[in-house]
């Protein structure tokens, strides 16, 4: 297929794609308190990662950002879900949830940020970037079984940030009583 069947028209919606990691050590998880002198969230926690560079996958993506953020590699590295993020009405962003297994090894800062384990029960004392309350607790229970989540984030009325999991239809069906024994 020619690059012109693509059907590339830039009047169409557009997707910056970003990769975002959360490494896990037990109840622990790895998040990236934003440096000061960031434009995006300063002092606020968020997970590694950034953006997908031209020529890359996004694993690769997400295994450069982790080493370039936090010196490390992680164990059984995947992708447990995706999140469409309307930022304005011509661009959106795209993310890539990864979540990967702390495989020992020494955390390196960057000029990104100051890295900190946090005890997922205590999230709720940590400022964190808006959608980690919802995303977190979603990373942290995804199985490696499980298909990958996905959800839209938006901003309402009052530019609060709003994040919709989509259940897939075998989840809805279980949960109405529906479901197929």
């Amino acid at each position: 297929m020619p690059k012109s069947d693509q059907g590339v028209n830039v009047r169409r919606y557009t997707v910056i794609p970003r990769t975002l990691i959360f490494v896990v050590d037990g109840e622990r998880v790895l998040l990236l308190k934003g440096a000061p002198s960031k434009r995006l969230w300063a002092n606020r926690y968020n997970g590694i990662g950034g953006h997908v560079e031209r020529g890359e996958d996004l694993f690769a993506a997400a295994r450069r950002e982790l080493m370039e953020e936090a010196g490390l590699e992680a164990q059984n590295l995947r992708l447990c879900g995706t999140v469409m993020v309307d930022a304005d009405d011509h661009i959106g962003v795209g993310v890539f949830i990864f979540r990967g297994e702390y495989g020992g090894g020494e955390v390196r800062p960057s000029s990104e940020g100051e890295l900190t384990w946090v005890e997922a029960g205590r999230l709720d004392q940590y400022a964190l970037v808006d959608d980690l309350r919802v995303l977190v607790p979603r990373v942290l229970r995804h199985k490696p079984t499980e298909p990958p989540f996905h959800a839209r984030s938006y901003y309402d009325g009052q530019d609060q940030l709003v994040v919709a999991i989509s259940e897939p239809p075998e989840a809805r069906r279980a949960k109405s009583g529906f479901g197929l024994r």
